[in-house]
This record gives structure tokens, C-alpha cells and sequence, in this order.
């Protein structure tokens, strides 16, 4: 067993497919095929579920798979400390991303590619729960993500910004107030709600909970862009984080009265000694 053939296993398990692994590692897919093939003839153990339409972990591919990225981000580190012992950076980091959400990510990542261009950055994006799985399995290093600090046991945190919510409409709807939107307007307001799962509608019922109130929603989107497109032909409102409604000057911001929803945008990494290159990112992320 050597470490490009976990790599290739671990690459099946997180794309899902032998040909999207085979294009991620830039290789023809026969080649993924057969050496998956040859490390189950080692192993003894079938690592996947062959269907037609999809590939599976079997109960030895899910308790394969963990121990391949602990060897995997072993010997990065190893590499990476014989690199570092030179005076250069080098190294590959995964960085976990929600839509919408960077928190001055694209700066930081800017100015590492400027000091250390050696080391590989790839950008995962996915839900919250998502991300926050993929951390503690470890298949992502950081994550700059929204969601709740008390949620991540286990998981190293730094506050990066906090942020109010506003409800965002077209110019075309005539609202009550021109600057604040109450609570108990929205029973009669048709709402753009993001899917369960999003940190913003997590945010957003929260708040709506906590005020006792109940909003109209006619429209469920997972795609920012999209929102924006159905309000901006005022098929309804939505609620967005004061960065991402900045996005759409087109559109109508307001406040939402007595207390907008807040959420709270974090860099979150597993626990334990980062690599270099995931140190010196963190450190870049402000």
C-alpha cells in the first residue's frame, strides 16, 4: 500500500465517482479504476459499492477512508517541515466555504498566493452541516463558515465579524416605512426563504421564533443570485447579511424592527497542530 493509492481512494470517496476522481487527479479514469482495484486485492475487503448509477463506501471503505487522509495530511506535513527547514512554504490546503460567505477569504488568499506561491489552495463549498462534518473528519483544514460557536465542540473557532441581517425588496414595493420592515408585516409580504440548512435561514427562523411571527413564503431557493432575481421583479422579499444586499444596489435595503437577525461569521479549523500552510492562512484571514 503506498500513499498515491490512498490518495486515489479518498478522492473516489469525496467526488463520489470514478470519473470526477479520475479528472480531479488528472489521470484517466481506467487508471482509478484499477488501483482501486488493486488495493482491495490487497486489503481483502472490497473499499466501494459498484452501482450503475453510483459509488459507495462499504463499512471498510468508511473506516478506510479516515485513516488514508490522516496518513495523506501526515505526510504533507512532513514534507511541508522539510520545505519550511529550506525557507519555502509549500503544501496543499482545503478550505471549506459557504455561498456568500467569505469574510475577507479572497484577501487572504490573495496575499498568500503572493508569498507563498507553492502552496495549493482548493475551495470546497458546501452547506454548514456539511462543512462541519468535513472538519471533523478532516477532509477540510479551515473553513471561513456562519453558524452558531456553540456548536462546534472539538473545532478551533476565531470571530471574524458579526453581522446584522436586512430585508431586501424591489423598488417597485411600496413598504409602510422606508427604512425598517416589523415583524408582523411579513405575514402579508410574499418571502424568498433560502433552503433548510442555509446559515441564513437558520438565522432568519430563529429570529422569526423569537418575535412570535410568521412569514409568507412563497419561494425556496438555494442560490443567492436567484433571490436577488426574484426580488429584483418584485415576485417577493427576501432577508439577506448587510455584505451579500450590498451586492444588489439595485435593489431596497431596510432593517427589520424590533431586532434584525444577526449571524456570526467564523474561521473555524479542526483541533490539533495546523500545517504551515493552513497557520499561515489562518494568520492572513482578518
Amino acid at each position: 500500500m503506498d500513499l498515491r493509492q490512498m490518495a486515489v481512494v479518498v478522492a473516489v470517496a469525496e467526488e463520489g465517482g470514478f470519473s470526477v476522481a479520475a479528472r480531479r487527479l488528472h489521470v484517466v479514469q481506467s487508471t482509478v479504476s484499477a488501483t482501486v482495484r488493486a488495493l482491495e486485492r490487497e486489503l481483502g475487503v472490497p473499499l466501494f459499492e459498484r452501482t450503475t448509477h453510483r459509488v459507495t463506501l462499504t463499512s471498510a471503505g468508511e473506516a478506510f477512508v479516515p485513516a488514508a487522509r490522516a496518513a495523506l495530511r501526515a505526510a504533507d506535513q512532513a514534507r511541508a517541515a522539510a520545505d519550511a527547514a529550506r525557507g519555502e512554504l509549500t503544501g496543499r490546503v482545503t478550505v471549506g466555504v459557504m455561498q456568500g460567505v467569505w469574510g475577507g477569504l479572497e484577501r487572504a488568499l490573495g496575499a498568500l498566493r503572493d508569498r507563498h506561491p507553492r502552496v495549493t489552495v482548493r475551495l470546497l463549498q458546501a452547506a454548514v452541516a456539511d462543512i462541519r462534518q468535513m472538519l471533523r473528519e478532516g477532509s477540510v483544514d479551515l473553513a471561513v463558515v456562519a453558524f452558531d460557536r456553540q456548536q462546534q465542540r472539538g473545532l478551533v473557532t476565531r470571530l471574524l465579524v458579526r453581522e446584522e441581517m436586512m430585508v431586501v425588496s424591489s423598488p417597485l414595493r411600496d413598504l409602510p416605512q422606508p427604512d425598517k420592515v416589523a415583524y408582523r408585516e411579513f405575514e402579508h409580504i410574499p418571502f424568498v426563504d433560502f433552503s433548510p440548512g442555509w446559515a441564513v435561514r437558520s438565522a432568519v427562523d430563529r429570529s422569526f421564533r423569537a418575535a412570535g411571527a410568521v412569514r409568507n413564503s412563497v419561494f425556496e431557493v438555494n442560490d443567492i443570485v436567484a433571490a436577488a432575481e426574484l426580488v429584483r421583479h418584485d415576485l417577493g422579499v427576501c432577508v439577506m447579511p448587510a455584505s451579500i444586499a450590498a451586492r444588489f444596489p439595485d435593489l431596497v435595503a431596510r432593517r427589520i424592527a424590533p431586532r434584525s437577525p444577526r449571524w456570526d461569521v467564523l474561521v473555524v479549523r479542526p483541533a490539533g497542530e495546523p500545517s504551515p500552510a493552513v497557520a499561515e492562512l489562518m494568520k492572513m484571514i482578518r
